[in-house]
């Protein structure tokens, strides 16, 4: 058997592994309904399950105190993140530009984690982040050339989406000690349909082709995505600081690409390759924990 700190190591990694595949399933589902409709349509899903889940574990309910906080969290972390990043490739933001402002999150983090939680990062873990932005710029740099230039109402979603969850992981962190991960996965799902529902009513007209493919592309993103990625997330946010949290995203758009490569034949150059070692290394720079001189 695993002791529980080699089952938390392996926590990142799994958690990683499964939130790349995030672009991919947006990719299978949006050409057959509306990002809001989508979201909305995972969210209630992911309900369903969290509710029969809940049903079977018997947990201890949170405060409503608690049960806000968490509700605030899913607003950031869910309805601004996933909304911002679903709207924004769905007006015409390239893929690659988004990951690359996804990119920008450990950073952020990390900046406001000094300013709000007075988290300091050692100069080797600020090289780490540092390194880790430039393998991702390097990996998603062969998808933006000869892209289209979006409008502004695009650039506006994907900087939305970036901002709420740097900021959503840090409130995670600091409001949400004591609740019970799927209790509060449960609240927060609950204020993101809320969101979804009104979105999807104003902006989307509500048209769906049905098919195979999207049938499994909601089962992947509410099974894989909403309710065991975000229950790992929730562990490495309890377990870890949240800037060294927020530096496993770095890993994110070059498994992506990987992805990519293999589920639909997009190229992945040999400088995608070395920006993809270059991300790992910034990673294993910003987690690894500092020797102590005896």
């Amino acid at each position: 058997m695993f002791s529980r700190e080699q089952r938390l190591a392996l926590v990142p990694w799994a958690f990683v592994g499964i939130w790349s595949t995030g672009f991919i399933g947006a990719k299978y589902a949006v050409p057959y309904m509306e990002p809001f409709s989508v979201l909305l349509a995972r969210m209630l899903l992911t309900l369903v399950v969290f509710a029969g889940l809940l049903w079977w574990r018997k947990p201890q309910w949170c405060s409503l105190s608690q049960a806000g906080h968490q509700m605030v969290v899913g607003f950031l972390v869910h309805a601004c993140y996933l909304g911002g990043v679903f709207v924004a490739i769905d007006w015409m933001l390239p893929a690659g530009i988004t990951s690359l402002i996804m990119g920008l999150q450990p950073l952020l983090t990390a900046l406001l984690g000094l300013l709000w939680l007075s988290e300091r990062l050692h100069s080797r873990q600020w090289l780490g982040l540092m390194l880790g932005l430039v393998g991702v710029v390097l990996v998603v740099s062969q998808n933006v050339q000869g892209s289209s230039v979006a409008g502004w109402d695009a650039w506006t979603a994907a900087l939305l989406a970036l901002v709420a969850i740097s900021i959503g992981t840090l409130y995670q962190k600091r409001f949400g000690k004591g609740v019970d991960l799927m209790v509060g996965a449960f609240y927060q799902y609950l204020a993101t349909a809320v969101v979804m529902a009104l979105l999807a009513w104003q902006f989307d007209s509500g048209g769906v082709v049905w098919n195979l493919q999207l049938i499994g592309a909601l089962a992947w993103m509410v099974l894989a995505l909403s309710v065991v990625a975000i229950l790992l997330l929730l562990v490495m946010i309890r377990e870890g600081e949240a800037s060294k949290v927020a530096s496993y995203f770095y890993l994110v758009p070059p498994l992506t690409a990987i992805e990519a490569w293999i589920l639909f034949d997009e190229t992945l150059s040999a400088i995608a390759m070395v920006g993809i070692g270059i991300a790992v290394a910034g990673v294993y720079l910003t987690v690894k924990k500092k020797s102590v001189k005896i």
